[in-house]
């Protein structure tokens, strides 16, 4: 029983570091910032996962099992969130081949975003305040 654990943990670990090791040559590997966020998030989470699966089998211990499950959690919710945010900056900042886009959603958002007028709710310097009569 013993080696059947220990083979199923080394199938864990080593499939939880494959999918690492994925994630790490995508980034190197795919031509532009989309593509590379894309790498960068999916494989990560799954290895994460198998990783920490293997830990808690290891480790045979219902302690760390809620620590586990909590730093994956975590990681869960950080990778997409953080792809996201670095998904818009990078098109908001050009950094995006839109050339290669299928769809662009986004392009309607922001540039209803960029033409609109100022509302005018913080006076600046170069523009004298308006008194109401």
């Amino acid at each position: 029983m013993d080696l059947f654990v220990d083979l199923l943990v080394a199938v864990l670990l080593i499939l939880g570091c494959l999918m690492s090791l994925i994630a790490g040559i995508g980034l190197l590997a795919f031509p532009d910032m989309l593509t590379r966020m894309h790498a960068a998030t999916k494989p990560q989470v799954l290895g994460f996962l198998l990783i920490f699966a293997g830990l808690a089998i290891h480790l045979r211990s219902w302690a760390i099992v809620p620590v586990l499950i909590l730093a994956w959690a975590m990681q869960l919710l950080t990778a997409p969130v953080s792809a996201h945010m670095i998904g818009r900056s990078g098109y908001r900042t050009k950094h995006a081949a839109k050339e290669t886009l299928f769809s662009d959603d986004l392009r309607l958002v922001v540039d209803k975003v960029s033409s609109a007028p100022s509302t005018g709710a913080i006076d600046t310097i170069d523009s004298p305040p308006t008194e109401e009569k």
